[in-house]
């Protein structure tokens, strides 16, 4: 039996892994989604990026969790990656769901796709917080209608601090027994940060053919491929 904390990306709350926590726990396994600092029902608490890395390992340590499979998805890939590092001998695998993962030493805005000029005026526009997605961000990303009301009805702004904060490593993360899934309605190739690590030994890459939420659009099939993970 494996112990899966699953950590959804900017916006989303532990809420977000409805779908999966299901099918992983008729699997006979233990299963925790976890909310970060600042999001959903712990909205409006101060946050960096290090205070989620401290949400993981906090949540592990208080629950005495051993054979965890730890999952970041999208942004939270970057404290997921650092947490993996935290906790030791208490990590079975890490999985990266179509996420960021952390450079040290870089932080989520300094990688941005559009530059960090543009996330970092967007950021101090809406108050120091990064708005919820629209309904048109989820467009060609496999989701129903109503998927898509439901991830934009749940959303929440996400603290900007958190994006800002830079990562830090104490060995390479490469290193770590990971998996990487990449979701092919977002891109057909996983970023130069990814594609170095995937040539490690300790990485594998999975793809899944839809987008970037999949814990929405394929939730049976995501827990298939977390559960394939750890030879269940």
């Amino acid at each position: 039996m494996s112990n899966f904390v699953l950590v959804a990306g900017a916006w989303l709350g532990s809420w977000a892994w409805d779908g999966v926590v299901a099918e992983l726990r008729e699997a006979g396994h233990d299963v925790y989604p976890l909310t970060l600092s600042g999001l959903a029902e712990k909205r409006g608490v101060p946050a960096g990026q290090e205070t989620h890395v401290r949400d993981i390992v906090g949540e592990v340590e208080r629950l005495d969790l051993r054979d965890v499979v730890l999952v970041g998805h999208s942004y939270s890939g970057i404290p997921v990656g650092q947490a993996a590092e935290r906790i030791g001998d208490r990590l079975t695998r890490a999985v990266f769901v179509d996420a960021n993962v952390p450079v040290d030493g870089e932080s989520f805005v300094s990688s941005w796709w559009e530059g960090p000029a543009k996330l970092e005026a967007a950021i101090v526009g809406n108050g120091g917080l990064w708005a919820p997605l629209a309904a048109a961000d989820c467009d060609g990303q496999g989701l129903t209608e109503e998927q898509i009301a439901r991830i934009v009805d749940g959303a929440t702004p996400h603290p900007g601090a958190s994006l800002a904060e830079p990562a830090a490593l104490a060995r390479p993360l490469g290193e770590l027994p990971a998996m990487y899934i990449k979701c092919l309605l977002d891109g057909a190739e996983p970023s130069d940060d990814v594609a170095k690590l995937l040539t490690s030994e300790h990485w594998q890459l999975v793809q899944m053919d839809t987008g970037h939420w999949p814990m929405f659009s394929q939730p049976r099939e995501l827990a298939r491929i977390l559960l394939d993970a750890v030879g269940a």
